[in-house]
C-alpha cells in the first residue's frame, strides 16, 4: 500500500527519495510528496496527486534539496485523494511526518489537539501524529524523545518517518504493525517500507521489529525497543538486485512476471526434492516433529492467496486424507473458533506483510493451534519472522499488482506441503513418486502454455466491449475459475464472477445471453463429462463459450464455442497449468482496453491496513 522512503546523507537526498518512490509505485497509490531539510535548515515540502512522474514535474518547477528528507506515496484510507491529504504532513513548518497504517484513535486525538489550538489542513488520520510530535517538541523533548512519547499515545498500526528543522542531522523512524526497514550505507542511512526502494543505494538492511523506534544520523543508527531499551538488530544482506525489479523488454511488469513462471516454479522446487521424495528439511529443522502431530489444517489467506488455499484444500483431503478448512484472513479473527487437537495453521501471503493475515496468525497463536507455517515470497517479512515454519516460494520480486507468479509458486509450494503431510497419513511411496514427477514436469508444461500468447491475445479482442463475464470450473478448478475472474476484474475493470459449473442452474443462468462471455476450464479429469453437460446449458441460452480444454477432451470450436487446446498435464498439477491462459486472457483484455495493467485503480500490492 502506501510507500515510505527516507534518507540522511552528506549529499542531496531528493534523487534517492524519488527513485525509491518509483520503485514502490507497484504498491498502488493516489498521491506522492517529499519533504527535506535544506542547507539553510528550512523545511521544504512538495506534494501532489497522481503519479511520481507528476511529482518530478512539480519539483522541476519548484526545486528543493537537502541532506535529510522523507517521501511518501499514499493509498487513500482517511480522506479523498487530494493534495491537502497527501504526505508528508507538516506542523508549524517545523516537523514533517510520513505514515503507513491507520491510527484508530485519531478522532479522539483530533478533538484534544483542536482544544490545544492546533489547526488541521487535511482529512487524514496522519495529521494527528505530526501535531502530537510537535506538542512534545514544544515541551522540551528532542526529536527522538518526542516521537517515542507520541507513539505511546497512538492506537492502531503505523510505520513512521520523521524529520525536523530543529535537528537537521536526524531522521527518526518507528514501527508498529506496518513494515519498515533501515538501509545501512557508508556515511548515510535510509528507511523504507520495502527493501526494493533502497537496492540502488545499499544491500545492507536492518529490519525493525514490533514497537521499535530508530534514531538515524549520517554516521550512526540506534534502535530502541517498545520499552525504550537500546537493542541490537541483526544486519542482513539482501539478495535483491536493482535490475531484478526492472521491466526489461516487456511492455508491462505483469507480462514479464507471467513469462517468468517456468523459472519461478523451478526455483520453488529446487533443492526440495530428492530421489522421488519431497524433503522434510525444506520446511526447516523443526518440521518433522511438528508435522508428525498434524491431524488437520487451517489455511488463512486473502485474495489470490485465498484461492491457492482453496486448491490446497482439495489436495489435502483427496491426496493426504487430512481435513482442511480455508478462511479469508479478514474474517478469521472476528468469530469464535473450535480448535480440534492437532490442527496446524498455514498462512499464505506474497508480501508477508498483509495486515489481515498477520493479525489472523497472531490470533491463531492465542487459540492453541498445533503450530504454524508461512508460505511467502519475502524472506525478511513479518509473517516469516512470526511463524514456526517457513517455505519460501522464491518467486522473486512481483511488481504488478495483479498477482501471477506468486500464485503459481504458492500452489507449487502447497503441493510440496501436502505430499510431506500425506506421507504421514497413508500416501504411499509410489503415489508420492508420481506426484513428484508431475511437479518436475511443470516448468516445461508452463512454457508450452506461454506459446499460446498470440492466440489468446486474439481471443481477448472479443472481451473488450463486454461489461460482464462468467467463469466456470469444477472440483479443483473452481478456485482457478475464481482466480481467472479476479484477474479480469482487477486489471480490465470488467465485472466477472466465478461459479462451480454445476451451480449454473441455481441462478447464474439468468445472466447468460450473447453479451455475457462464459469462460470454462476443462481439464481431462473425472468431472469432464459433468462439465460438458453444464456447458450445454450455456449454449442452449445463446451464450458465448470460451473453453480452455485438454486437447483430448472432445471439444470442437464453432460460432458459439471458442476452444483453446491445452497440452495434456497431470491431473493434480493441472490447476497450476490452467491458471496461465486465464492470466494471459486478463492481461490482453486489459491492454486492448487501455487500462493501467500494472497499477490498476483503487488497488494496492501489499495491503498493510486492515
Amino acid at each position: 500500500m502506501c510507500g515510505i522512503v527516507g534518507a540522511i546523507a552528506e549529499r542531496d537526498v531528493v534523487p534517492i527519495l524519488l527513485e525509491g518512490l518509483r520503485r514502490l509505485e507497484y504498491r498502488g497509490y493516489d498521491s506522492a510528496g517529499v519533504a527535506v531539510i535544506s542547507a539553510a535548515h528550512d523545511l521544504a515540502r512538495v506534494r501532489g496527486t497522481g503519479k511520481v512522474a507528476e511529482l518530478v514535474d512539480r519539483l522541476e518547477q519548484q526545486p528543493v534539496a537537502g541532506s535529510a528528507g522523507i517521501a511518501h506515496t499514499r493509498w487513500a484510507t482517511h480522506g479523498v485523494p487530494a493534495e491537502p491529504n497527501a504526505h508528508p504532513h507538516v506542523c508549524n513548518e517545523t516537523v514533517a511526518v510520513v505514515h503507513n497504517g491507520i491510527i484508530e484513535n485519531y478522532e479522539e486525538l483530533r478533538e484534544k489537539q483542536r482544544a490545544q489550538g492546533f489547526r488541521f489542513t487535511s482529512d487524514t488520520d496522519t495529521e494527528v501524529i505530526v501535531h502530537q510530535i510537535y506538542l512534545y517538541l514544544e515541551q522540551g523533548h528532542d526529536l527522538l524523545e518526542a516521537v517515542r512519547a507520541a507513539v505511546k499515545d497512538l492506537k492502531g498500526a503505523f510505520a513512521l518517518g520523521v524529520v525536523s528543522k530543529r535537528e537537521p542531522g536526524r531522521l527518526v523512524a518507528a514501527r508498529r504493525g506496518s513494515p519498515l526497514v533501515i538501509g545501512v550505507g557508508i556515511g548515510e542511512h535510509f528507511i523504507a517500507s520495502d527493501v526494493a526502494a533502497l537496492v540502488p543505494v545499499t544491500q545492507h538492511f536492518v529490519f525493525l521489529e514490533e514497537g521499535d523506534v530508530a534514531d538515524l544520523r549520517r554516521l550512526s543508527v540506534r534502535v530502541y525497543d517498545a520499552e525504550g531499551v537500546e537493542v541490537e538488530r541483526a544486519l542482513k544482506l539482501s539478495e535483491l538486485t536493482a535490475d531484478a525489479v526492472e521491466r526489461g523488454e516487456y511492455r508491462h511488469y505483469m507480462l514479464k512476471e507471467i513469462f517468468e513462471q517456468p523459472a519461478a516454479i523451478a526455483e520453488t522446487l529446487e533443492g526440495r526434492i530428492s530421489h522421488d521424495r519431497v524433503l522434510d528439511a525444506a520446511f526447516g529443522p523443526a518440521a518433522p516433529e511438528l508435522f508428525d502431530k498434524v491431524q488437520a489444517l487451517q489455511i488463512i489467506a486473502c485474495g489470490t492467496s485465498y484461492h491457492a488455499g482453496l486448491v490446497a484444500k482439495h489436495w489435502a483431503e483427496e491426496l493426504a486424507g487430512i481435513p482442511c478448512q480455508v478462511e479469508v484472513a479478514s474474517e478469521f479473527r472476528y468469530r469464535p473458533h473450535v480448535v480440534m487437537p492437532g490442527t496446524f495453521v498455514v498462512t499464505i501471503s506474497q508480501s508477508g506483510e498483509t495486515a489481515d493475515t498477520l493479525a489472523a496468525l497472531r490470533s491463531a497463536r492465542e487459540l492453541g493451534y498445533a503450530g504454524s507455517l508461512a508460505i511467502c515470497n519475502v524472506p525478511e517479512s513479518s509473517l516469516v519472522r512470526e511463524s514456526d515454519l517457513v517455505l519460501m516460494t522464491r518467486a522473486g520480486p512481483e511488481i504488478g499488482v495483479a498477482s501471477t507468479k506468486a500464485f503459481t509458486t504458492q500452489l507449487t509450494a502447497l503441493m510440496l506441503l501436502i505430499v510431506v503431510l500425506g506421507r504421514r497419513h497413508g500416501l504411499d511411496a509410489g503415489r508420492e513418486a508420481a506426484l513428484v514427477a508431475e511437479l518436475m514436469r511443470l516448468p516445461g508444461q508452463v512454457e508450452q502454455i506461454l506459446e499460446l500468447d498470440d492466440s489468446i491475445a486474439a481471443l481477448a479482442q472479443t472481451f473488450v466491449d463486454k461489461q460482464h463475464a462468467l467463469f466456470l470450473g469444477r472440483g479443483l478448478h473452481h478456485p482457478i475459475a475464481m482466480e481467472g475472474a479476479l484477474k479480469l476484474k482487477e486489471i480490465s475493470y470488467i465485472h466477472a464472477e466465478a461459479y462451480p459449473a454445476g451451480e449454473l442452474k441455481h441462478g447464474p443462468l439468468a445472466l447468460v445471453d450473447a453479451e455475457m462471455p462464459v469462460v470454462a476450464v476443462a481439464p481431462q479429469d473425472a468431472l469432464l463429462e459433468k462439465l460438458k453437460s453444464n456447458l450445454q446449458e450455456v449454449r442452449a441460452r445463446g451464450g458465448q463459450l470460451y473453453v480452455f480444454a485438454d486437447g483430448q477432451a472432445g471439444f470442437e470450436s464453432s460460432d458459439e464455442v471458442h476452444v483453446t487446446a491445452i497440452p495434456a498435464v497431470g491431473e493434480c498439477t493441472a490447476p497450476i497449468v490452467y491458471t496461465l491462459p486465464l492470466q494471459l486472457l486478463a492481461y490482453h483484455v486489459a491492454v486492448q482496453k487501455g487500462t493501467d495493467v500494472d497499477q490498476p485503480r483503487n488497488l494496492a500490492k501489499s495491503v498493510t491496513v486492515e
